[in-house]
């Protein structure tokens, strides 16, 4: 074989110059892309915390502590929006996930014909596009009559345990939870579907194979494969709750009281920003942005111990 015969092309070795190229632009421009998102959190983050610089140099972590929000006195704390934020936010994901795990379960096996699992796989992805001033309209207008009527029920015949001790008399933190609850419900079903679809047939029919009962292997073999999912869809559930803002303006009440009370009224602090920004001046603007600031650092937190359970998951 002679040399001449060995000789590449030259429009061969072009295209692949070419192709290298491009592979290499590719992996440059998603670099660039992921560090611009990356950017972006702390350009936005480093912006917050500039404008809430005089609110911390005087109020220091102790606004942390405060339960007082009096902008007369330029006396400011958000211990209570704290609260009510993870307050809600627990409810809400305490009612959503056992319904989206078990709705995933269902949309996941063949427990109905293809046509049904079509429409409600539908019907469950439509209630991520209703708007959140929907579920507050919705939610004074069905929720708080008839949650007040359960509320009065369950303080006249248990009013002596604490979750009960007040009497419901309109938007509270039950109804908030309920309302976020829904509007949840389609990210923990979505996500955790996919899970569950994503685990390789082989592990299912290898615990058929062994002699596990249809729900022994979805409990026992399928969802443990797919729990790194489902965290991650209880998660980015549990930062979506805390940080919604208009449905749970309209549902919680808006004071700024700790009670251990479902029916009491409440606050969060979204549902601060909503009502105060607008009019804000001076230290109050800045004590929005430190409230703001603290609740970046929560959503913050949340996301960072899903990838460690995650994470931790994988490695078992």
């Amino acid at each position: 074989m002679t040399a001449q015969s060995q000789h590449i092309p030259s429009g061969a070795k072009q295209r692949s110059d070419l192709d290298r190229n491009l592979d290499r632009g590719f992996i440059w421009l998603t670099k660039f892309f992921a560090l611009a998102i990356a950017g972006t959190l702390l350009w936005i983050a480093a912006q917050v915390a500039i404008q809430a610089m005089p609110a911390i140099q005087q109020f220091g972590l102790s606004f942390l502590a405060k339960r007082d929000w009096n902008p007369p006195q330029n006396d400011y704390g958000v211990l209570p929006q704290v609260y009510g934020t993870l307050a809600s936010s627990f409810i809400g994901l305490l009612i959503a996930v056992p319904i989206g795990v078990g709705t995933a379960i269902l949309l996941s096996e063949n427990f109905l014909p293809q046509k049904v699992r079509v429409v409600m796989v539908f019907l469950v992805e439509l209630l991520a596009a209703i708007p959140s001033v929907v579920y507050g309209v919705w939610g004074i207008f069905v929720l708080v009559p008839i949650l007040t009527n359960v509320g009065k029920g369950l303080n006249a015949s248990l009013g002596f345990l604490p979750i009960f001790s007040t009497p419901s008399t309109g938007p509270n933190m039950l109804v908030a939870g309920f309302i976020l609850a829904i509007m949840t419900l389609p990210i923990i079903t979505a996500i955790s579907r996919d899970a569950l679809v994503s685990v390789p047939p082989s592990i299912r029919q290898a615990a058929v194979g062994l002699g596990c009962t249809r729900w022994e292997t979805i409990l026992r073999v399928l969802v443990p494969a797919a729990f790194s999912g489902i965290v991650s869809a209880v998660m980015l559930a549990l930062g979506r709750a805390m940080g919604e803002t208009m449905a749970v303006t309209m549902l919680i009440g808006n004071s700024n009281n700790i009670s251990p009370s479902l029916f009491a009224p409440a606050n969060t602090i979204s549902s601060l920003l909503a009502n105060q920004f607008a009019e804000a001046s001076g230290l109050q603007v800045a004590a929005l942005m430190y409230a703001a600031l603290v609740l970046f650092f929560l959503t913050l937190v949340v996301n960072v111990l899903a990838e460690l359970v995650v994470m931790r998951v994988k490695r078992l």
